[in-house]
């Protein structure tokens, strides 16, 4: 059986990136992508100039500017990263339609059996690279290998701007003297404590007998020195559903206005709808998530009668839960709100002809923002606010959205 080829392509500093396509002055200095470094703001992205002052993703910008006084800082255009990234992936679909991308700013290629199509598996990854350099203008790392953990490890050794393949057979001698805290499901403190045992390498822990990995891991054992031989069966899934979708604001400064938290939560309520209604879901429940300036966070839910993807619904269910648990003169550092159980199909309104024509209204103003952009219509009570939430941009590669 010939074995899998995967790529995982991954974007050099994406938003930094693009800020430089944006403002051609600035290419090649230190740029911050994130907030406001008066308030709360993190670090969303980094160019590699900045990251060798050891300014680094989810650091706050503040002291990111402390290490780096002299960076240029960008509060971000997710819009453009948006459309930049379905360039990419535009580019990537050309290749095979198993494409999995599983961020803005990454992918997997299954290319398995391709290389009469497009030459050998490095010869399709240097292809693969230049098209987006030249087409996009956006810089990129490859890894290829026989299976995807494998392949996006490579991908980050061969940054910046590298392609790194690793043979079949070849797995676990790539892994075996990276620190343990590159093999995926080994976080900080799983790290911490596999290097109290002086397991400081992934192939030190993939020489261990069997009875050593059960008392360190349980029942999660066996598929653990799997993943540190370079083992991983795991399919490029082309399809996947997303199990919830979640808005969250952190605010530049603590709030205790009940006004401006429901002005916030209508703005995101119309966020969450937007996307349930482009993916053609319902959500069965609405979740309430609060954060207090000690960093205390709770999360409430409601159950609904019926599924729905109207932000007017969202909004109502998420003020009541507010109301509930808000003390007044309480104050918060974040609010969010999160539609989960999704089912598939469009908003039912038997027998409640208002539900139906907002239902109608929805789609009607969807269409007209994919064509003329997301701000060419907007609610009259979202045009004024009387405090600001600081929004925090997403980081490169975090995934998909889970409440």
């Amino acid at each position: 059986m010939k074995p899998r080829s995967i790529h995982h392509v991954d974007l050099d500093a994406f938003f930094a990136s693009v800020e430089e396509l944006l403002d051609p002055a600035i290419s090649g200095l230190p740029i911050i992508v994130g907030g406001d470094p008066q308030g709360r703001g993190v670090v969303a992205s980094c160019s590699y100039a900045a990251r060798a002052f050891g300014v680094h993703s989810a650091m706050p910008v503040a002291q990111a500017l402390r290490l780096c006084p002299q960076a240029i800082v960008r509060h971000g255009h997710h819009s453009v990263y948006a459309a930049y990234s379905r360039r990419v992936m535009a580019i990537l679909a050309e290749y095979t339609p198993l494409l999995e991308q599983i961020s803005i700013d990454e992918a997997f290629l299954d290319v398995t059996g391709s290389d009469r199509l497009f030459g050998a598996p490095e010869t399709l990854a240097h292809t693969i690279q230049n098209r987006i350099q030249v087409e996009c203008g956006l810089p990129s790392s490859l890894g290829v290998a026989g299976n995807k953990l494998v392949a996006k490890i490579a991908s980050a050794r061969a940054k910046p701007r590298g392609v790194l393949v690793v043979p079949s057979g070849q797995e676990a001698a790539f892994l075996a003297p990276l620190t343990i805290d590159r093999l995926w499901g080994v976080g900080d403190v799983t790290a911490d404590r596999l290097r109290k045992e002086g397991i400081s390498t992934i192939g030190k822990l993939a020489a261990l007998p069997l009875r050593d990995m059960e008392r360190l891991f349980g029942n999660g054992a066996a598929g653990m020195h799997r993943r540190a031989l370079g083992i991983d069966d795991r399919p490029v899934v082309t399809e996947w559903h997303r199990k919830s979708v979640s808005q969250e604001r952190t605010f530049a400064r603590d709030v205790s206005s009940i006004e401006v938290l429901m002005h916030c939560l209508l703005q995101m309520s119309e966020e969450v709808a937007a996307q349930l209604r482009k993916d053609g879901d319902c959500a069965r429940t609405v979740v309430l998530k609060m954060r207090y300036p000690d960093f205390t966070t709770i999360t409430r839910r409601v159950t609904l009668a019926q599924p729905t993807n109207l932000a007017e619904v969202l909004h109502q269910e998420a003020s009541q839960l507010l109301r509930r648990e808000w003390k007044r003169g309480a104050q918060l550092r974040l609010i969010g709100i999160g539609a989960t159980g999704l089912v598939r199909g469009r908003q039912l309104a038997l027998f409640d002809d208002h539900s139906e024509q907002l239902s109608r209204l929805s789609r009607a103003v969807d269409k007209i923002r994919s064509r003329y952009g997301r701000d060419s219509i907007r609610r009259a009570a979202l045009l004024e606010t009387s405090e600001s939430p600081e929004e925090q941009p997403p980081r490169e590669g975090n995934g998909r959205p889970m409440v």
